[in-house]
C-alpha cells in the first residue's frame, strides 16, 4: 500500500477540509473526495458517535431516516493493514509551467498546460520547442456556481469565445497566461493562445458577462461522472463565476453542533449501543429480542432493562427521526445549564456533563442586578458534524441552533447514509441575564431605533443575495452576541486559552437570554478549568469587556457607522470593526455577522442603546 500523500487532522476533516474541499497536499492539488470513497480499514475501525439529539435534528432538516455519525477514518500504520484514510482526486487539470517566457509585448508568460501533457506522477510538461522538461504548478483559477458544483476553467473556451472574437474554440494550439506585472493582479494577467488570440482575465470578474458560460453540474469530489442537472433561482442552470481555489469562499461547511445535555435515557442508549452493531440492529420483533437476550454479551448488556424499553430504543435507532419531544437545539440546552443551577450550590454530575452553580455575591453590584444566574461548567461534552458545504455564500444556523437552509447545500456522498462527527471535551462558563432587564432594555425608544436601522442594513443584504432565505435575528440576539465577543477578547488574557480557542453559543429565545463561552479538545479527559476559573471573577470580566467596548481604535469611524448606509457593504454591522468586536472565525458562530458593540456600552455618539449603563459601573 502506498504511503499517504498528506495528513490532515480529524477536526480539519469537519470544519475546513470535508468532501468537495480543494485542499493543497504535499506533490498535488486535490479536491476531498465524497464519503463512499472513505476508508475505515474494517469495521472495527469504525467509530460510531452517539448524540440523539443531533442525529434527530439532522434527520428532520434533510429528510434522512436511520442515520449513522462516524468519526473520520485515521490512517493505519500497521504494515500489511487493510487500507484506511481519506480518498482526493487530482483538480485541477490545469497547471502553469515554471518557466519564463516572453509575451508579444515583452511581457513574462508561462505555459498553460492540460494533465493530458504532463508526464505523471512527475507532473512535468515537456516542451517539444526547448526538449527539456519544467516543473509545474496547479492554476489558481476554477469555476464553480452558488450551488457548489466545481469544475475547470474551458480555457480554449475562454480564449477563443465568440462573444469577443466571432470565432469557435476549435483551435488547439498550446496556450499561456502573460504577466504584464509581478502583482497577480487579474487585470495584468491575459489568457493568450498561440494562434495571437487573448482575453483579459478581468473579464472574469464582469457582473453579468457570464464569460465562463452556463454550470454543466459537475461534482468532481464525487468521482468521474457523476455531474447533475445544476438548476440557479430563475429555474435554468446557473452561470458559472471565477473562484481563486485558496480564496476564503471556495469552501463553506455547514456544521450543526449540540451540548450533551443530561437524558434520563442515556445510560439505556449507551447499553444497546454496546450491543448494537453484532446484535440488535437485526432485531425486529419481540421475539427476536428473546432469542438475543439468550446470548452472554446481550443479557449482561441489557440487564435492567425490560424488553419493551429496548424495543422503543431499537425503533427510535431505526428510523424513528425524532424521540426528541420537539424541543429545538438551544433551548433545551438553555433549560439544562439553567436547572442545574436551581439551588445555590446544588450540582449536577453526570458522565458528559458537570455544571455548579457560582453563589451570587453578599453585596452584589448593580451588574449582577442583570445577571440571572451564573454556572460553571465543569465538563461538557460537544459534538459536531457536516452535513453539506456551499460555495460562495455561507450557510448559518438559526437563533436556535437549528438549521437555516437558506442557500442549496452541496452534498457529500451521492447517497448520503452516515456522516462525518467528532466529538470534543471541555469546560466553559455560562451567563444567564435576567428576561425583565432584557425586556426592559429592549423596550427604550433607542433601542428600537437602532433595531430598525439594523434591520434595514439586513434588508440591503438580502437584496444583493436574492438566494439566500436568512432572518434577522433581533436586537436581543446582536446585543448578546456582541457582548459574547467583548467577553472572549478580555477573558483570553488571563484563562490560559487563546482567543481563537474559546468559542460562543448564544442564547436569545423565549427560554430566556444568556451566553456560554466554552473550549474543548478531543481529549477524553477535556481541559485544565481556565474558564471554570473566568466565572468565579464573572463581574470582574464584564467590566473589562465593557469597559473594552467603549473606545475603539478606530473611533469614530467605527462608532458612527450605519448598517443601511454601509459604503463598504458593511450591512450586517452596526458599530465594529477589527478593532473592537470582530475575532476568529473558528469562535463566532455567525461569521462575525450581527454585531454592534453601541448595543452593549455607550459609544462615541451613541449613548441611548446600551445595555450597560454608566450606574452600572459605580
Amino acid at each position: 500500500m502506498p504511503r499517504p500523500h498528506g495528513q490532515l487532522r480529524r477536526s480539519q476533516m469537519i470544519t475546513t477540509f470535508g468532501p468537495g474541499a480543494m485542499v493543497d497536499l504535499p506533490r498535488h492539488a486535490a479536491v476531498i473526495a465524497g464519503l463512499e470513497t472513505w476508508r475505515f480499514g474494517g469495521d472495527d475501525r469504525k467509530r460510531q458517535i452517539q448524540e440523539p439529539r443531533l442525529v434527530s435534528a439532522i434527520e428532520k432538516a434533510l429528510g434522512l431516516t436511520a442515520l449513522k455519525l462516524y468519526e473520520p477514518p485515521a490512517d493505519n500504520p500497521e504494515p500489511g493493514a487493510p487500507p484506511s484514510g481519506i480518498n482526493a482526486y487530482m483538480f485541477p487539470e490545469w497547471f502553469v509551467a515554471q518557466t519564463t517566457l516572453r509575451g508579444p509585448q515583452g511581457e513574462r508568460s508561462r505555459p498553460l498546460v492540460h494533465k493530458s501533457r504532463l508526464e505523471l506522477p512527475r507532473a512535468r510538461p515537456y516542451q517539444s520547442a526547448e526538449r527539456t522538461w519544467h516543473p509545474v504548478v496547479p492554476v489558481r483559477f476554477v469555476q464553480a456556481c452558488i450551488n457548489g458544483h466545481l469544475s475547470d476553467i474551458d480555457w480554449y473556451g475562454f480564449v477563443h469565445g465568440a462573444g469577443v472574437h466571432g470565432a469557435g474554440d476549435s483551435c488547439r494550439r498550446p496556450l499561456f497566461l502573460d504577466e504584464k506585472t509581478t502583482s497577480g493582479d487579474l487585470g495584468d494577467i491575459d489568457a493568450r493562445c498561440e494562434c495571437g488570440r487573448s482575453r483579459a482575465l478581468v473579464m472574469l470578474l464582469e457582473k453579468n458577462a457570464h464569460a465562463l458560460g452556463k454550470c454543466k453540474g459537475e461534482r468532481p469530489w464525487l468521482g468521474a461522472g457523476r455531474a447533475e442537472k445544476c438548476v440557479g433561482p430563475d429555474g435554468n442552470a446557473g452561470y458559472n463565476r471565477l473562484l481563486i481555489r485558496s480564496a476564503s469562499n471556495a469552501y463553506f461547511p455547514q456544521v450543526l453542533s449540540v451540548i450533551s445535555i443530561p437524558d434520563e435515557d442515556e445510560k439505556l442508549r449507551a447499553a444497546v449501543g454496546k450491543v448494537w452493531e453484532d446484535f440488535l440492529q437485526y432485531v425486529d420483533r419481540p421475539e427476536d429480542l428473546a432469542g438475543e437476550r439468550r446470548k452472554a454479551r446481550v443479557n449482561a448488556a441489557l440487564e435492567g432493562y425490560s424488553d419493551e424499553t429496548v424495543l422503543k430504543e431499537i425503533g427510535r435507532r431505526k428510523g424513528s427521526a425524532s424521540e426528541s419531544g420537539g424541543r429545538k437545539i438551544k433551548p433545551a440546552e438553555m433549560e439544562t445549564l439553567l436547572s442545574s443551577a436551581e439551588e445555590i450550590g446544588d450540582e449536577k454530575i453526570d458522565g458528559n456533563f458537570y455544571a455548579r452553580a457560582l453563589a451570587r455575591p453578599a453585596n452584589a453590584s448593580a451588574i449582577w442586578g442583570k445577571i440571572d444566574r451564573v454556572v460553571l461548567v465543569h465538563r461538557l461534552r460537544e459534538v459536531s458534524s457536516q452535513i453539506g458545504f456551499t460555495r460562495f455564500e455561507p450557510p448559518t444556523n438559526d437563533t436556535d441552533g437549528e438549521l437555516a437552509l437558506g442557500v442549496r447545500l452541496a452534498p457529500l456522498a451521492e447517497e448520503v447514509k452516515w456522516l462525518p462527527a467528532i466529538e470534543n471535551r471541555g469546560e466553559g462558563v455560562f451567563v444567564s441575564f435576567r428576561k425583565e432587564a432584557v425586556a426592559e432594555w429592549a423596550a427604550r425608544k433607542a433601542v428600537q431605533e437602532r433595531e430598525v436601522e439594523l434591520f434595514q442594513g439586513f434588508q440591503l443584504w438580502k437584496d444583493r443575495h436574492p438566494q439566500s432565505s436568512a432572518n434577522f435575528p433581533g436586537i436581543r440576539y446582536v446585543m448578546l452576541h456582541s457582548l459574547a465577543h467583548l467577553l472572549i477578547t478580555t477573558v483570553a488574557l488571563e484563562c490560559g486559552y487563546s482567543s481563537s480557542a474559546i468559542r460562543e453559543r448564544v442564547y436569545a429565545s423565549d427560554a430566556g437570554y444568556g451566553i456560554l463561552l466554552y473550549t474543548g479538545t478531543p481529549d477524553s479527559e477535556g481541559t485544565l478549568g481556565g474558564l471554570v476559573q473566568v466565572g468565579r471573577r464573572i463581574e470582574e470580566h464584564l467590566r473589562s469587556a465593557i469597559e473594552l467596548g467603549r473606545l475603539c481604535s478606530n473611533d469614530p469611524v467605527c462608532a458612527q457607522h450605519s448598517a443601511k448606509h454601509a459604503l463598504e457593504e458593511q450591512y450586517l454591522l452596526g458599530a465594529a470593526c477589527h478593532g473592537c468586536l470582530l475575532i476568529a472565525e473558528t469562535s463566532c458562530e455567525r461569521f462575525n455577522q450581527y454585531l454592534d458593540r453601541a448595543l452593549v456600552v455607550s459609544t462615541v455618539g451613541t449613548s441611548d442603546a446600551s445595555f450597560f449603563v454608566d450606574s452600572d459601573l459605580s
